[in-house]
């Protein structure tokens, strides 16, 4: 789908917040191709823009319970489904994880600006930590707030409120930055105060209009 090119200037924020999927690692594909397993073995086909529509910026829990509506689906069996995509998801990763355009060096000068930075993400911390590893990135961040630490999915502005236990002097979430890719997860930083970067791949600019800054990638993008 066609990108925006035009080089996106930002101001410093305060901190920075990471969306996980499609923002610094590409995997929203590999988790479209393991919740497509497991849903399958349920009789439920699934088509990438059904997923991408419907699914993306939820977490596991949230996403099966989108696939399954008007179906039955108590707790022990949405443990189950969000453990066998996650067996799935693991083995496909092992297969090798690309990181988003501009991710790493984005995430590297913003480091080296003394810029605080965390991940909050609907993924599993199961998920997270290996590819952070992969890509060289551990210890990039020093909040991590993944689907498994909160007991609803975004929006939700723990992610702030834990980077500010370590950093004191951060003063409030509309002087941080969050970076999304899906519509879900711009309406749940905005719901948290938070001003928002949306990088297209997953979706286009126009699904995007919400965010304060859209830019094709973080290659495109400059931090002032």
């Amino acid at each position: 789908m066609p990108q925006t090119t035009r080089l996106i200037t930002v101001p410093r924020p305060e901190a920075v917040i990471f969306d996980f999927d499609g923002v610094i690692a590409d995997t929203e594909p590999l988790h479209f191709e393991a919740l497509r397993v497991v849903l399958r073995d349920h009789g439920i086909s699934i088509r990438w823009r059904e997923y991408a529509d419907r699914c993306m910026g939820l977490d596991d829990r949230d996403a099966f319970r989108e696939a399954f509506r008007g179906r039955d689906l108590d707790d022990r069996a949405l443990a189950d489904l969000v453990a066998a995509k996650s067996r799935i998801f693991r083995d496909v990763i092992d297969r090798g994880v690309r990181p988003c355009a501009g991710a790493v060096d984005a995430i590297a000068s913003l480091q080296a600006a003394g810029i605080p930075l965390a991940i909050s993400s609907g993924a599993l911390r199961r998920d997270i930590l290996p590819i952070l590893a992969t890509l060289h990135l551990t210890g990039c961040f020093r909040t991590i707030v993944a689907a498994d630490d909160v007991r609803k999915s975004k929006p939700d502005p723990r992610a702030f409120r834990r980077l500010r236990r370590t950093h004191p002097s951060l003063s409030s979430p509309e002087k941080s930055l969050a970076v999304e890719d899906t519509p879900a997860g711009i309406r749940s930083a905005k719901t948290a105060g938070l001003r928002v970067l949306a990088v297209e791949g997953s979706h286009p600019a126009r699904e995007l209009a919400e965010a304060d800054h859209i830019a094709g990638s973080l290659v495109r993008v400059r931090f002032s």
